[in-house]
């Protein structure tokens, strides 16, 4: 059996809404466990809310949604989430350790779990994203790449088959980008994990990307990096001219991105 062959994710006419206004519709794909898959799209075009549909804590206004034949649901031990913003201050004292711990337990701050198995198990995750020489250290103390590193670890502590990520990269320089995009790509396919990361800038992600899912102009597409980022496909999706660049060390850049009714050029920061 390959590895898009057990279909993780399968969505057949979704669309989604906001007090009774469609932002994107008729949405029919399949991700296949195993596979390392980007989001991208303009700010506001409803990449958040395919993870909150995928979490359970929005339903779909048409279509059908399910995570391995099963209708998303809130607290699903299956996916694993590392949101865009955690409630971490300089101030905070608590240890690296019991944030994991908590993805284990679920419980709120300050439980104290009896298990010494499941400690050994948060410890174990730790060392498994590299981060095993931050356990002891307070939350309020690490850089932002460290503590992206922690909040990875909280995600997969609990053995999940779906690990959703909003924005990772958003917070580190480029050369930590890199790093941390090896690291969740080596982590996932070791443990047969599918991964979905949303994301601004796509040139981190290209040399490890089995597929993209682009949502823009009210659709969801999807298809490999080749397939999806060229300017003949994103000047049909978008309705308006778009010119996709690749310069000599294969970076990308798009040129005449629609977003929020204003045509500007930048960088692939979508």
């Amino acid at each position: 059996m390959n590895k898009t062959s057990e279909g993780m994710i399968t969505a057949k006419s979704l669309a989604a809404s906001y007090d009774g206004k469609i932002i994107w519709q008729d949405a029919n794909f399949s991700i296949g466990r195993g596979e390392f898959v980007a989001v991208l799209g303009p700010n506001g075009a409803g990449k958040t809310t395919l993870f909150r549909l995928l979490l359970g804590l929005k339903r779909p206004s048409a279509g059908e949604l399910s995570i391995l034949d099963e209708p998303p649901k809130r607290g699903n031990p299956r996916v694993g989430y590392v949101p865009q913003k955690h409630l971490i201050d300089n101030e905070m004292s608590v240890e690296a350790i019991e944030l994991v711990k908590l993805g284990i337990s679920g419980g709120e701050w300050g439980f104290v779990i009896p298990c010494r198995g499941e400690c050994e198990k948060a410890r174990m995750m730790m060392r498994d994203v590299g981060a095993e020489h931050l356990s002891e250290r307070s939350l309020g103390s690490l850089s932002g790449g460290e503590l992206q590193r922690v909040f990875l670890a909280e995600a997969l502590v609990s053995d999940p088959d779906l690990l959703l990520l909003d924005e990772p990269l958003a917070s580190l320089d480029i050369r930590r980008q890199g790093e941390l995009v090896q690291l969740i790509r080596n982590v996932t396919k070791s443990r047969n994990i599918t991964a979905l990361l949303i994301a601004h800038d796509i040139n981190p992600l290209l040399p490890v990307l089995d597929r993209i899912v682009y949502v823009a102009n009210g659709k969801v597409a999807i298809g490999k990096p080749e397939e999806i980022l060229n300017s003949h496909f994103l000047t049909s999706l978008y309705e308006t001219p778009v010119e996709v660049l690749k310069n000599s060390q294969g970076r990308i850049a798009v040129l005449g991105v629609e977003e929020i009714g204003h045509i500007h050029t930048h960088e692939h920061q979508l």
